[in-house]
């Protein structure tokens, strides 16, 4: 159940970077409430994971999937400049969550 919850945590988090993006700088409402909502709805989830799995596994998952994700979806949907370098970076981060993650999650 850890699983579904980190990944409900994921999804909200992605869902209120990206209506960030569409708030231009909180000017906009509906995106503005969007990024509000998703963040609140992320942290939440992200708190009823922390009962049940180490906050290094939860975090280092959290952050890495939604760092990956939001750059791609910059890259693929938004416009935003592709580089080798760039997709090495993803890669890295994707490599460090695996790494943290070895240990298994407590």
């Amino acid at each position: 159940m850890a699983y579904v919850t980190l990944a409900g945590a994921i999804l909200s988090e992605i869902l209120a970077t990206t209506s960030m993006k569409y708030s231009h700088g909180f000017s906009r409402l509906w995106p503005s409430l969007g990024t509000a909502v998703g963040y609140v709805v992320a942290f939440a989830l992200l708190a009823q994971t922390l009962r049940s799995m180490s906050v290094g596994t939860a975090y280092a998952i959290w952050s890495g999937a939604g760092t990956a994700v939001i750059a791609a979806i910059g890259m693929v949907f938004l416009g935003e400049s592709t580089s080798a370098l760039k997709i090495l970076g993803v890669l890295l981060v994707i490599a460090g969550v695996v790494v943290l993650n070895l240990d298994g999650a407590h």
